[in-house]
């Protein structure tokens, strides 16, 4: 079983991680004003790639600091729907659920 301490730990990790990509995001946003209308075209295609990566990472931002918060309040790895404790293989590969497996699928 994986301590608390352990997933707080994986989901700060991934916090910064996701940080430093969107900040990445929008260096690259800043970064070109092209004047050549066929790489003016590539950019813009690149620009919504890079949107939706944006919009995401800051979905799962807030899934990460609202997992955070359930570690703080002491109600992390239960679901928020029905109570039950979430599997830790659910959390294994989804450490920022609020919801059981069987919760989750009635969603």
């Amino acid at each position: 079983m994986t301590s608390i301490k352990k997933r707080r730990a994986q989901l700060l990790k991934r916090l910064s991680e996701l940080d430093e990509r969107l900040h990445d995001i929008e260096e690259e946003f800043d970064g070109h004003q092209s004047k050549d209308w066929e790489e003016m075209a590539t950019e813009r295609e690149n620009d919504e790639v890079l949107e939706g990566l944006g919009v995401a990472g800051r979905e799962e931002i807030t899934r990460i600091r609202a997992a955070l918060q359930r570690i703080r309040e002491g109600e992390y790895g239960f679901c928020m729907k029905c109570g039950e404790e979430i599997s830790e293989a659910r959390l294994d590969v989804l450490p920022d659920t609020p919801f059981c497996k069987t919760c989750a699928a009635s969603l």
